[in-house]
């Protein structure tokens, strides 16, 4: 098993692991409420929606874990869950049915884009300073996540976002573990961040922010309301609205997946000379597990970035995934324990993790402007977005043009050129 995982090479051990994966799988745990909630306005039945969330999410993670060796949790991506409900589903008049089905085809071309190596291709062409920009920026994105789970940033009608109200008890409770967190971290104590989740969630239970359980195990939901209803409607989704979706899907998918992949493999330390190992493993798994979550009836998954969380305490290896994969396992079955991991209690893991994250932006050449402003572009507009997508493709569009003003139009990729190509046709039509 050691030996499978390379625990040597990576300078990892099984508690090592263990402890990373217990702690991305809270700080991810969120999905198994929020997605269900999300997409049951579009119709679909929340109990089913509950299993297929688990279960895309266990099938996903352990297929990265064992084909890729990569300590990444793989479940639905939250931006294409609001973008399948509010967009396709409420906006368009699509039925959820056929919407599904654009998701499932989406993971079949993903499958071939990955088999053919296309997407492996794509993500070792980008350059360094950009892979490193990707990687700062979701720092910052995530770090703006836990600010605004936490109450300490909220919206503002006139200037955007203003401060929240930090007595406030949600915002006091975020706070405690900020604090309680940063202090083992500063000593030294490796799984701080995990003990940090720990210690808010005792404390918000015991002075009643928390809800504390009822029971502890709970009744599995039926799947049958939407288990292999793609196959009842592939009839359906040859129409120029639906071709439109499952292009939306492959877009900020390949590109959520893509960030989040370079970031961990970044701040894991297993990237090797600005090339992602087992890449096309990875994203061949994250793919697969897209068509199965769509066969279970769930939007499309990607690799989460909140996996940096598991990172930052020691996850180093595919093994990290496997155990987030059985504590989803575990979470089919312990449903009413999830109610203890609110969004304040893990906002400070956000927070911290996206803070370890944006260390990356150190190593971009800040005193090349054809660089600087691409990176800087890619990193400042993936929190003030809120897409992780957007960020990326404006960079990718930046760089060649900045490129070919300095007249080193032959360092850059000729794939380079066709995404910049592909990003300005999609900002324009879509």
């Amino acid at each position: 098993m050691r030996h499978f995982f390379k625990f040597k090479e990576r300078e990892t051990n099984y508690k090592q692991e263990t402890l990373a994966g217990i702690t991305t799988f809270l700080s991810m745990a969120y999905i198994l409420v929020v997605n269900p909630i999300i997409l049951s306005q579009a119709g679909i039945d929340k109990g089913a929606l509950f299993t297929a969330t688990a279960l895309s999410a266990i099938v996903g993670s352990l297929l990265i874990g064992l084909m890729a060796n990569f300590p990444v949790g793989i479940a639905p991506s939250m931006g294409l869950n609001s973008f399948f409900t509010f967009s396709v589903v409420i906006g368009m008049g699509i039925e959820w049915q056929v919407a599904l089905t654009g998701v499932f085809i989406a993971g079949i071309i993903f499958m071939i884009l990955s088999l053919l190596k296309i997407r492996e291709k794509i993500i070792n062409v980008i350059p360094k300073d950009l892979k490193h920009a990707i990687a700062g920026g979701i720092g910052f994105f995530i770090a703006f996540i836990g600010l605004k789970n936490a109450g300490i940033v909220v919206g503002n009608e006139e200037t955007l976002v203003s401060i929240g109200q930090l007595t406030s008890p949600g915002t006091a409770l975020a706070v405690f573990g900020f604090i309680i967190t940063l202090m083992m971290l500063v000593r030294g104590i490796r799984g701080g961040i995990f003990y940090g989740i720990v210690l808010t969630s005792i404390l918000g239970m015991s002075i009643g922010l928390v809800d504390v359980p009822d029971s502890v195990v709970g009744e599995v939901p039926s799947l049958e309301p939407t288990f292999g209803v793609v196959f009842q409607h592939l009839g359906d989704i040859f129409t120029p609205e639906i071709l439109a979706v499952i292009f939306t899907f492959l877009f900020v998918a390949f590109f959520d997946t893509a960030g989040a992949l370079i970031a961990v493999a970044s701040q894991a330390g297993i990237m090797k000379d600005n090339q992602i190992p087992n890449a096309g493993r990875a994203l061949l798994a994250d793919s697969t597990s897209g068509v199965a979550g769509a066969i279970f009836g769930t939007s499309t998954t990607a690799s989460f970035v909140e996996s940096s969380a598991g990172v930052a305490v020691g996850g180093r290896t595919g093994f990290t995934s496997v155990v987030i994969s059985i504590c989803f396992f575990f979470a089919l079955f312990f449903s009413p324990v999830l109610g203890v991991i609110t969004t304040e209690v893990t906002a400070p893991a956000l927070i911290i993790v996206g803070g370890l994250m944006a260390t990356e932006v150190k190593e971009i050449d800040w005193s090349r402007m054809e660089i600087m402003i691409p990176a800087f572009v890619t990193i400042i507009t993936m929190p003030l977005t809120f897409s992780i997508a957007t960020g990326i493709a404006l960079g990718f569009i930046l760089y060649p043009f900045a490129m070919l003003a300095k007249k080193d139009w032959k360092q850059v990729h000729p794939i380079m050129y066709a995404l910049a190509g592909m990003f300005m046709m999609y900002f324009v039509f879509l």
